[in-house]
């Protein structure tokens, strides 16, 4: 909704910041300014400034800044709509309706809600009736407190056709609004609107504000479905909402916890236990607006599953939709519980202590993708493990964010490493042929490796070694697409030089339709001219000629072997090591493989400490 900007100076000028930010944080004043703690990261000494007279707040830690509506949006979890509304009622403001259409829009919407209002209050009432005995000893007999019936607004829905239609409809509610509420229904046939719920307990469904906006309901009998929700209405889109989410919201902030179970009544016994930053979809898988509205409330909620093969599915469900959508610092968490427990047996046969268990068993998404993809399958041959490496890179390529991208292609290839290895004191799951050539073989008469027309220059300096692949990269683009992979999970130690990688990642597509003079031109056109010029300009650097590709090919991948042979030097020692305890025939072959992996960059005999190298 657009707001006048008249309004928004009216709105700024007359709340008070530091009132606004006071009641989340605590501030002193200092001369002209107040000072407090970051609610937005963990510190411990003070970096958090609130300037009432210029009216904006800023954290010296973080780098948060705004004004009393972004703190209220930010702090509050609210939209900007929700963040004006909420401060121009503190302020004593009428937010303005900018159009005509608007305000029949939010004229409706105002009357969809107060009908909402009174159909919660309606089923309220019921359960504490007569007609609602049924329902109240379900729900104390699933050991719901009066105290928590009352939070929840839990209710009863009469088992009659008009009972609530009776009660609500009247010249301020007819029944086209009541039908559009979602809780009348009309027949198909036609014919008056009947109650969308009857002869069922109700849970109201409200909004981040704690406005009811739908119901779901359940039947204590054998009608079907077991479940029932309100229909998609302008108020309420299921697949958009989080059920317990206004209960929720500002637990989850100041524990920096959210949880998403199943049901219902998992969230009720979970709120009853202590776990007061539980969620629940509505019945159906996770989808992307409500992992994007979890992450409003915590940056890596964790969503709980059964432990049966239904969870499993709604686990890989789940994990499917959010790695697309993954950012930097944003991401997912899984806790499985003990088959067949679901949240609220659990906390009744064991205490909150078994779920609290559950919760800090936790598993990273990363791992729970590894597992589904590789779990049960056999690794035995080249061809299965390369279909298995094919899945994985698809999941990691399916990933927008290109720095989550290349973090996750290196975390599974990291456990494809590993977990090709050999056991500790078993034989290796993947055999190298008998017989393998030694790494002096990779050597030629000359003592060159091969393909190189002159000697390598000894490289020395983490840094110096990342300017000259850079600079082999910028001199032969058409290189880019064969190194990006690697480039691309590989951060570079200086800031400035890693930014450049970023920088040139980002015209793969079209690299190798590139020539240098065009790539340079694109890369300053992004800002990198300082750097571009400090590279190109040095005199260490002696480029091969703009022909030589094949030797250009051939010193980028020694210069980058060399770059990463801690890492290689760690798996010949790992090689080695399974060897000195089992010197068998398959850790043999797999310290020789190792070995070999190194050579094909590095000259082995100038490695030395090496366990397990020739001459070592």
């Amino acid at each position: 909704m657009a707001f006048p900007p008249r309004f928004l100076e009216d709105l700024r000028s007359r709340v008070s910041l530091a009132a606004v930010v006071g009641r989340r944080v605590k501030l002193v004043r200092k001369g002209r300014e107040h000072h407090g703690l970051c609610p937005f990261h963990n510190e411990k000494t003070p970096s958090f400034t609130v300037n009432e007279d210029k009216g904006f707040y800023h954290c010296f830690g973080c780098g948060a800044h705004g004004d009393a509506i972004g703190f209220a949006m930010r702090a509050g979890h609210l939209s900007f709509t929700e963040a004006v509304e909420t401060l121009a009622a503190e302020a004593g403001l009428d937010v303005p309706v900018a159009s005509p259409e608007e305000r029949r829009q939010e004229a409706r919407r105002a009357s969809l809600h107060d009908a909402m209002e009174a159909a919660c209050a309606f089923f309220e009432r019921e359960l504490r009736g007569a007609a609602g005995r049924e329902g109240l000893a379900y729900f104390r007999r699933r050991g719901v407190s009066d105290e928590t019936i009352a939070r929840f607004r839990l209710g009863w829905a009469p088992d009659g056709r008009e009972a609530l239609k009776s009660a609500l409809m009247s010249e301020t509610l007819p029944e086209t609004l009541l039908v559009e509420a979602g809780l009348l229904k009309k027949p198909d046939g036609g014919g008056p609107a009947f109650d969308m719920f009857r002869g069922r307990v109700t849970f109201p469904i409200t909004d981040r504000r704690g406005r009811v906006i739908a119901f779901g309901a359940r039947t204590l009998g054998d009608g079907q479905p077991k479940y029932l929700n309100s229909p998609d209405t302008p108020l309420f889109h299921k697949g958009a909402t989080l059920y317990g989410l206004a209960h929720a919201r500002d637990r989850a902030r100041e524990r920096g916890v959210a949880l998403a179970v199943e049901g219902y009544m998992d969230v009720i016994a979970l709120h009853q236990a202590g776990f007061g930053y539980a969620v629940a979809p509505l019945g159906t898988a996770l989808t992307v607006e409500q992992i994007e509205e979890l992450w409003r409330l915590a940056d890596e909620p964790v969503l709980c599953f059964d432990g049966d093969a239904a969870g499993q599915r709604a686990m890989a469900r789940a994990a499917e939709r959010g790695l697309p959508i993954l950012k930097p610092g944003k991401s997912l968490r899984f806790a499985v519980l003990p088959h067949p427990e679901d949240p609220d047996s659990l906390i009744k046969s064991r205490g909150a202590q078994a779920m609290q268990a559950v919760l800090d068993a936790a598993r990273p998404l990363v791992d729970v993708v590894w597992e589904l993809a590789s779990a049960g399958r056999a690794l035995d041959t080249p061809e299965r493990r390369a279909l298995l490496e094919k899945e994985l890179k698809d999941r990691a390529f399916g990933i927008a964010d290109d720095t989550v991208k290349w973090q996750y292609w290196t975390a599974f290839r990291e456990k494809l490493r590993a977990g090709l290895r050999p056991a500790r004191a078993g034989s290796p799951r993947w055999p190298m042929r008998k017989g393998a050539a030694p790494a002096s073989a990779l050597r030629g008469p000359d003592g060159k490796l091969p393909g190189v027309a002159k000697p390598v220059p000894p490289m020395g300096g983490a840094v110096r070694q990342e300017r000259f692949l850079l600079a082999l990269l910028i001199e032969h683009p058409t290189l880019i697409e064969t190194a990006a992979e690697r480039l691309g999970e590989t951060g570079f130690s200086d800031s400035e030089l890693d930014n450049l990688r970023r920088g040139i990642l980002k015209h793969l597509d079209m690299a190798h339709a590139l020539d240098s003079d065009a790539l340079c031109a694109h890369l300053r056109s992004d800002g990198f001219s300082r750097v571009l010029d400090s590279l190109l300009d040095a005199n260490e650097y002696k480029i091969a000629r703009p022909d030589a590709v094949s030797d250009a090919k051939v010193l980028w991948e020694h210069i980058f072997t060399l770059y990463t042979r801690k890492e290689l030097q760690a798996d010949a020692g790992s090689a080695a090591e399974a060897f000195a305890r089992d010197p068998s025939e398959a850790n043999s072959d797999y310290l020789a493989a190792v070995l070999i992996s190194r050579a094909r960059g590095v000259d082995i005999d100038d490695e030395p400490g090496v366990p397990g190298a020739p001459g070592s």
